[in-house]
């Protein structure tokens, strides 16, 4: 069994800081000695461009290697993989990755592509985080198929939060059809103003109503210009501002991101042990 946790970013609802987090999480963990690979899943590439990556110049893409998967040629997922100066790995992604949307719609085994490229790279791997697109789409179910767990971005405001039903849905019915598996690590409340009676309620209404079956993590990221500024220069908050709010808040997310692992090693652990 592959030590690796696949772990999907997503959220149907587009700037809640997915790609932000998939980003900085990977770098966290990699600081922490963690073996991390990235995947964009967006056809937008924004997380290929934050990790300082040309989209227009990639050659060998996410979508390259799905479409070469659906025509049953054998993809060379590790030539596709790019190092970050950084420390964590990641898979590109450019616009030929648009074109997998409606082509994943006839192919065999449809929902398995990205899973079964997946697996011929895991067991090098501690972490991989795919950065879904903001869609409920094939793209991403085809992340939520590949994964072992969920992390859901949720910006402070009202109207992101209310997307949240249709989301959790979305991760039944692949449970139920393609992915039974399929655990929720948790809640991440994103672009926080604590400042803002509307934050605080929208953080309260969140608890309330999903905090009893879901987690929420206890970090949260806060409003920061500087994350932004960070994802036109290819570095992580880490390396462009140590010291921001937004970085600590990332920091203490990675590190119950690997609290989390290590209670499920010992849970692995006990059970083979009975």
């Amino acid at each position: 069994m592959s030590r690796c946790k696949t772990i999907a970013i997503c959220n149907q609802k587009g700037g809640v800081g997915k790609t932000t987090t998939a980003l900085n999480l990977g770098a966290g963990l990699a600081r922490e000695g963690r073996k991390v690979l990235l995947v964009d899943s967006d056809p937008q590439s924004d997380l290929t461009c934050s990790a300082g990556i040309d989209s227009e110049s990639v050659e060998k893409s996410l979508g390259s290697l799905m479409y070469m998967a659906t025509e049953n040629y054998k993809p060379d997922v590790k030539g596709s993989i790019v190092r970050h100066s950084e420390g964590f790995d990641i898979i590109p992604s450019n616009m030929d990755l648009s074109s997998m949307e409606t082509r994943l719609v006839n192919a065999m085994s449809r929902e398995k592509v990205l899973d079964n490229l997946l697996k011929e790279v895991r067991n090098d791997y501690d972490y991989i985080f795919i950065d879904c697109m903001p869609s409920l789409g094939m793209l991403t179910i085809d992340a939520l198929t590949a994964a072992d767990s969920v992390i859901i971005p949720v910006q402070a405001q009202y109207l992101p939060a209310k997307g949240m039903t249709q989301l959790l849905r979305s991760i039944d019915m692949v449970r139920s059809h393609t992915n039974e598996n399929l655990k929720i690590d948790g809640i991440v409340m994103t672009l926080v103003d604590g400042r803002t009676n509307l934050a605080r309620d929208v953080i309260n209404a969140i608890r309330a109503n999903y905090g009893m079956n879901i987690r929420i993590f206890d970090a949260q990221i806060p409003v920061a210009v500087r994350a932004a500024e960070a994802s036109k220069t290819g570095m992580s908050l880490f390396k462009f501002d140590a010291q921001s709010k937004a970085t600590k808040g990332y920091e203490a997310l990675t590190k119950e991101v690997i609290a989390d692992a290590e209670r499920s090693r010992k849970r692995d652990k006990a059970a083979i042990a009975r």
